[in-house]
């Protein structure tokens, strides 16, 4: 049976020679053959990894588009050359049509060469904030982030590619862990608060007590990494006026991403508390003494 099998000519069996003639046979096989690799891979990256799932099957789903793109080219390579010769006149408007998808294609290449950001990075792209999903040859996917809040909208955006060659890209860096959180109260001038200032002091320093010996360690880390001199990780208090000659308190507060609004309330209460007392005093004081 075996020397049966051996002694088929399959350069003269039909079936055989229709389906390495036909270019539309080998194509669904190639397909459904990537397919297959492909759902095997992702299954092999969703049981064995452990660490860094999002980038491999970002990897995964990239090399096996490229390997798919490149085997239908070659499959189709001479009738692609006879289209491309039998359009030579058109050329111009094919490429108008599709410039779009060919800037895509160029971001897509400017990302993986140029590598501004990873899987898992906050960025941002123009106005639009988030963390970065994953990448094709086509779009950028991003996990919406409220900057304002440090907090993820619900929300996706698919970012074309061709927009990152054209806007700038602004990698976050260590947003997605510990903030450099800035915030302003502005109340009116009747109230000097230069008066409770140490006590605001006092009252940030204990909020940000239980993270300082980890903050000072990521503020050295970040500066490290990024070659300058940051801001932090002590709590800093700015009194300033504003356009109209209200009083303005400025903070800047090195935190945990997540501890930052929290924290932003609690020294909003602080301050609103300090303030009124001062503000009750300064009428008691007018009105004893109108009476004397």
């Amino acid at each position: 049976m075996f020397e049966k099998l051996l002694s088929i000519d399959l350069s003269n069996n039909q079936f055989m020679q229709t389906i390495i003639n036909s270019n539309s046979i080998l194509t669904i096989l190639l397909i459904v053959g990537v397919i297959a690799c492909k759902t095997f891979l992702l299954k092999r990256v969703n049981k064995k990894a452990k660490t860094n799932k999002r980038l491999k099957i970002n990897i995964v789903n990239n090399g096996i588009t490229i390997l798919m793109l490149i085997g239908i080219f070659n499959i189709w390579a001479v009738e692609f050359h006879k289209f491309a010769i039998s359009i030579a006149a058109f050329i111009v408007a094919i490429v108008i049509a599709t410039r779009e998808f060919i800037q895509c294609f160029i971001g897509f290449l400017y990302i993986v060469s140029s590598r501004p950001f990873r899987i898992g990075d906050w960025i941002q792209v123009g106005e639009s904030y988030g963390e970065v999903h994953s990448v094709d040859w086509a779009k950028l996917s991003l996990l919406e982030v409220n900057i304002d809040a440090y907090e993820y909208t619900g929300k996706t955006l698919y970012v074309p590619n061709s927009k990152l060659v054209t806007s700038s890209i602004k990698n976050l860096n260590f947003l997605k862990r510990y903030v450099m959180h800035h915030f302003t109260i502005t109340r009116d001038g009747s109230v000097n608060p230069f008066i409770f200032l140490d006590k605001l002091y006092l009252k940030a320093y204990e909020y940000c007590e239980d993270f300082n010996d980890v903050a000072i360690r990521y503020n050295q880390l970040i500066e490290n990494r990024l070659d300058v001199n940051i801001a932090g990780p002590e709590p800093h208090i700015q009194v300033a006026t504003s356009d109209i000659g209200d009083t303005q308190l400025i903070f800047t507060i090195f935190c945990p991403t997540e501890r930052a609004m929290e924290i932003e309330q609690s020294l909003t209460a602080d301050f609103m508390n300090f303030w009124f007392e001062q503000h009750q005093r300064q009428n008691n004081t007018t009105v004893n003494t109108d009476t004397e």
